[in-house]
């Protein structure tokens, strides 16, 4: 009898470790899935860090930037906000962000920059330049042969989109001096009201505001339209890194629905919205704000609706020349659809 109790023991002691250790291995199977990102629910929680640029691009998120201040966002957010596409490039390059808000040209060459590529994900601002002057002389793009215009975006989307219309209307002796700031343009034309200088919005807006010599002398959407009526222009695309892309693709479909409330919201309640854009310290003042935001051009633009209309822009710059997306066109795997 002896021997059979201690058989018995042995088995049940048998069991018992077994049980354990496969209490540990699945333990620590959850624990590895807790942390890549994975909630009990299923969900990924992982933080997404957001770059923006200061300008329309981030008026279009502030909406879910105060939803993610107050706790009520769905995803987990970390928001930075930048002057210049090349600042925004550098710290995804240097695996310091996730997402990011850039101009169309700078998110392909960021494809051949960041470790692994990039992916975009949305279309978040369409046109927004404009031609202000105190000089009644300048009407079209034509007009400004001979002098001298004040703009900023050397090396982007700005720079490009101009001289695209400067050539498609045989104008080669405008002479273009680029600034680093909006403001400075704006300085600039304060000085000389004869002056012409390319700003976009709301800064255009802002200059009008500030001296009633100034009026818009012709939209670039407009002049684009009479030379291109293939594609719109594209400011600014938002993309993300393709590792955290495939690490984390249910926290990036949750920041483009996100998104694209933001935007909605954006646009539905313009009061609200000209109030946090004066917090974030985007627009000085609510007025301003509220002036501004219609003519910002602020969208969010996906799947393949996105991929047609910002691959027609880009051919157009690839076109003039290759250099301004980095030596070729993005393939098709550049462009997300859900």
């Amino acid at each position: 009898m002896e021997t059979l109790r201690t058989g018995r023991f042995k088995k049940t002691v048998s069991f018992i470790a077994l049980f354990l250790i496969l209490a540990m291995v699945l333990g620590s199977l959850a624990g590895a899935l807790t942390g890549c990102g994975a909630s009990k629910s299923g969900e990924d929680n992982a933080t997404v860090r957001v770059a923006a640029l200061k300008g329309p691009t981030t008026i279009g998120l502030v909406q879910l930037m105060d939803k993610a201040a107050k706790g009520e966002a769905k995803g987990d957010y970390e928001f930075t906000m930048y002057t210049q596409g090349s600042d925004v490039m550098a710290a995804m390059a240097a695996g310091e962000t996730d997402i990011g808000l850039v101009p169309s040209n700078v998110a392909c060459v960021m494809n051949k920059k960041v470790e692994g590529g990039v992916t975009v994900i949305d279309i978040n601002t369409l046109g927004v330049l404009n031609c202000v002057t105190g000089s009644g002389d300048i009407a079209t793009v034509a007009d400004l042969s001979g002098r001298t215009v004040y703009m900023t975006g050397q090396g982007a989307t700005p720079e490009y989109t101009m001289r695209y219309l400067l050539d498609k209307n045989g104008v080669t002796d405008c002479n273009i001096e680029f600034k680093s700031e909006p403001t400075e343009v704006a300085a600039l034309l304060a000085e000389n009201s004869d002056a012409a200088g390319i700003l976009p919005q709301p800064f255009a807006t802002a200059a009008l505001l500030q001296n009633e010599a100034f009026s818009i002398a012709f939209s670039l959407d407009d002049e684009w339209a009479k030379v291109n009526d293939s594609c719109d222009i594209i400011t600014g695309v938002t993309v993300v890194s393709n590792k955290f892309l495939e690490a984390h693709k249910d926290a990036v479909d949750t920041f483009l629905s996100e998104h694209k409330d933001s935007v909605d919201l954006a646009l539905s309640d313009v009061d609200a919205t000209a109030k946090l854009v004066v917090e974030q310290g985007i627009i000085a003042k609510e007025p301003l704000a509220k002036k501004a935001i219609p003519n910002c051009n602020i969208v969010c633009i996906t799947g393949s609706k996105m991929k047609e209309t910002l691959g027609g822009y880009l051919q157009v710059i690839f076109d003039m020349d290759p250099k301004t997306l980095g030596g070729s066109l993005p393939e098709d795997g550049f462009y997300y659809e859900k």
